[in-house]
């Protein structure tokens, strides 16, 4: 096994970088993020940069992935989230549902209020006025049940949204968080279940 020391300056910076993206957002970098960072002409400097990371023991990459390199020989974090990543939900018209699970994030459990049970990806602005951005990974707690003004992930005739819960009596409305958009209310035809409550985002750079 080789040493830190043995590196060159570039392959350790590298290195670092690719420790700091999976302790920062779960994942570890892809070639061409690697290239980007270190104005590389292509992704073939970064890989054979990786290659070499990979020969001395510190990396092993899984060439069937996007992003399949994974550090080895690191101190084990039994108290990081290993929270599944399921599809996206809308941020403005509610859109399909998409429960397959597309990915897993470790994650440190202080990004969340509550530790949710999986994450979706957000599309649309609709809630832009809670910090919650197009593309922003949301953690969600599974739960039936939801108090006024809280965010929820809901279901409604079948698809999924992501709104502010509001109820007055038998009427129902999921509000967004953009003046652009209009409150949904929910008709008495309709079937609205409720899916989890909002606990934390994750941002990707």
């Amino acid at each position: 096994m080789y040493s830190m020391t043995t590196l060159t300056p570039r392959r350790t910076a590298i290195l670092t970088f690719i420790r700091d993206r999976i302790a920062q957002q779960g994942q570890p970098p892809s070639l061409a993020e690697i290239a980007e960072a270190f104005g590389f002409a292509s992704r073939s400097v970064a890989r054979k940069h990786v290659l070499a990371l990979t020969e001395a023991g510190f990396i092993e990459v899984n060439p069937n992935q996007a992003r399949g390199i994974r550090l080895l020989n690191q101190p084990a974090r039994p108290d990081w989230l290993d929270v599944p990543v399921l599809g996206r939900v809308a941020a403005g018209l509610p859109i399909g549902a998409d429960a397959e699970v597309h990915s897993r994030l470790q994650l440190d459990p202080t990004t969340f209020a509550k530790t949710p049970d999986y994450l979706l990806r957000v599309q649309g602005d609709s809630m832009i006025e809670d910090g919650i951005l197009d593309g922003d990974l949301v953690g969600v707690r599974r739960s039936a049940e939801a108090v006024n003004g809280q965010i929820v992930v809901a279901r409604l005739d079948g698809e999924v949204t992501i709104k502010r819960f509001e109820r007055h009596g038998d009427s129902v409305r999921l509000l967004p968080r953009n003046p652009a958009y209009q409150p949904i209310v929910v008709g008495p035809d309709q079937d609205l279940a409720i899916e989890g409550v909002f606990c934390g985002l994750v941002r990707q750079g």
